[in-house]
């Protein structure tokens, strides 16, 4: 049997964030068998690739244990010649200040198939973000782009003559960048800005002149940074939006990959501010928000817009129940029903899926009312063409007994819900008031397999601010999952120290103390806009 041939495809990874990354270089990913990448690698991208793809960090920071330029260019050739598709993601564009032309010799000296797959360098990415253009009709015919890692190798003289400089690798010698233009006819007035994380939720900008930038930042980290010089810098305020600056108004979300059917990642633009002396409320913060694995990103989207960075991560997957035949005997006897419950969207979803399945409709209904618990579920009933009959004023589902507007007494009551860890408070409530309750399976709730490598990775560096929870069952399939991650860690039960815990009512607090010890932040109004608000009441009084 001929053993498949493998290929290292040299892939740019943009500037940084999914949004920016070519529609090949993603297609790549996809299917890459093995991933070799760097340090400034957006850890979004590692969720594109297929759960059995070799991963393997090579980063190189400055100052830091690194993976040695030889020995990166051995595992290429060694998985390479393993019949492996291999990427290798270069921050960037592999050829703008990449060390690629060590690697692709390693690969012709070995025989290897490569390709090389370009990706937007941040020396164009990062001052665009800013809003500074590097061209200009009169103030800017040229511009150069330089790496200053080794500013003593540069020829300052001739530099100093251009008009625009954009600077990478520069943050650690900014002091001696700065005097050597000016010991070469600079004057001390010159524009500069400083870009940090260009194009992420982390991105800061520094402007000013030559002569008083170090001021501004000094004790501050510039890495990693693009460095522009000259006088398209003071163009920046005239070319915003009602002169408020792109790093004011844009926030970038840490998305899902898209799928097959939209393959390019889009970038998630946050409502304006209501003015540019008023950032945005979350701005700053990380959020990590549990959900199940099919729910709509709409959460972390009203996040987004509030200037949070998001990540997700699934705590519950939601799949028909071990057997319909309770349900089914149920649906065959609507009729004999005086109430139906309902108290979630996805107990509606398989409730009427099920229906459908016993050739009805919803005019099996006609005779039975609706009681729902919240306006999520009142809307996803609506999806039906039907009306809830009543809906309880605090959306949880003790309101919905306390409220109840009927007389109980004698009625039959069917209630399909999950088919394990349910509220049996709400059958034993409705049954002491007299309601003969039939509770039915309708679905069931699980754990994943596994977290997020972007989850994973924020948990374990502690880059999170907020975890969010909007049932019980996400919070026990959370500790359920990050029990594996911290099972060889002695202070496992301390990883969670300094995070805000935020619950979306009552019932999920009441979970969160017993397993966390305490909630932080609960909604008033038990409703995902509701959590939003009381995260950005928590963030404003921080």
């Amino acid at each position: 049997m001929t053993q498949e041939r493998g290929k290292v495809y040299l892939v740019g990874a943009g500037p940084g964030d999914v949004a920016y990354l070519t529609v090949k270089a993603y297609n790549l990913l996809t299917i890459a068998q093995v991933l070799v990448y760097d340090a400034l690698i957006d850890a979004q991208l590692l969720q594109c690739v297929p759960d059995e793809c070799l991963k393997l960090d090579v980063g190189k920071r400055g100052g830091k244990p690194s993976t040695t330029q030889a020995e990166i260019n051995k595992l290429l050739v060694k998985h390479c010649q393993q019949g492996k598709q291999v990427v290798r993601l270069k921050s960037g564009d592999p050829l703008i200040f990449g060390r690629c032309t060590s690697e692709i010799e390693a690969l012709k000296a070995s025989g290897c198939d490569f390709e090389l797959v370009p990706g937007i360098s941040s020396a164009l990415a990062a001052p665009l973000f800013a809003g500074i253009p590097l061209t200009d009709p009169v103030l800017s015919r040229t511009f150069a782009v330089l790496t200053a890692h080794e500013p003593e190798l540069l020829d300052w003289e001739a530099l100093s003559r251009l008009e625009t400089l954009v600077i990478l690798m520069g943050g650690q010698h900014l002091p001696e960048i700065i005097d050597q233009l000016m010991r070469h006819g600079r004057s001390h007035l010159t524009p500069i800005a400083i870009i940090r994380w260009a194009g992420t939720p982390e991105q800061q900008i520094w402007t000013g002149q030559l002569g008083n930038i170090l001021e501004q930042t000094s004790e501050l980290s510039l890495s990693p940074a693009v460095i522009v010089i000259g006088e398209v810098v003071g163009l920046r305020k005239y070319l915003q939006p009602e002169n408020i600056y792109l790093d004011e108004i844009i926030r970038y979300s840490q998305a899902e990959p898209p799928n097959q059917s939209n393959p390019t990642p889009q970038p998630m633009l946050s409502n304006f501010p209501p003015s540019s002396s008023s950032p945005l409320p979350l701005t700053g913060k990380t959020i990590l928000v549990t959900r199940s694995v099919a729910q709509s990103s709409q959460f972390s989207d009203r996040l987004i817009a509030s200037g949070a960075t998001v990540i997700e991560m699934p705590t519950l997957e939601i799949g028909p129940p071990s057997s319909w035949e309770a349900l089914d005997n149920a649906i065959a006897d609507l009729s004999d029903f005086d109430w139906l419950i309902l108290t979630s969207s996805n107990g509606i979803d398989y409730f009427f899926e099920r229906l459908i399945a016993q050739g009805k409709d919803t005019r099996a209904l006609a005779g039975v009312k609706i009681a729902v618990v919240g306006e999520k579920t009142a809307h996803s009933l609506k999806q039906h063409s039907l009306q809830a009959d009543f809906i309880p004023p605090n959306f949880v589902a003790d309101s919905l007994v306390e409220n109840f507007p009927d007389q109980l007494d004698g009625k039959k009551v069917l209630f399909p819900r999950v088919e394990s860890g349910g509220r049996e408070v709400l059958v034993k409530e409705l049954t002491v008031k007299g309601a003969k309750v039939i509770e039915v399976a309708a679905y069931q709730s699980c754990c994943p397999n596994g977290i997020p490598p972007v989850a994973e990775l924020a948990l374990q560096n502690r880059k999170v601010d907020v975890i969010t929870f909007a049932s019980s069952k996400t919070v026990q399939f959370f500790c359920q999952l990050t029990n594996q991650i911290f099972s060889h860690d002695s202070d496992a039960s301390q990883f969670l120290e300094g995070v805000c815990i935020a619950s979306i009512g009552p019932q999920t607090s009441k979970t969160c103390h017993a397993l966390f010890g305490r909630v932080d932040v609960e909604a008033q109004e038990y409703t995902l806009d509701g959590l939003t608000q009381a995260l950005i009441t928590w963030a404003t009084n921080y």
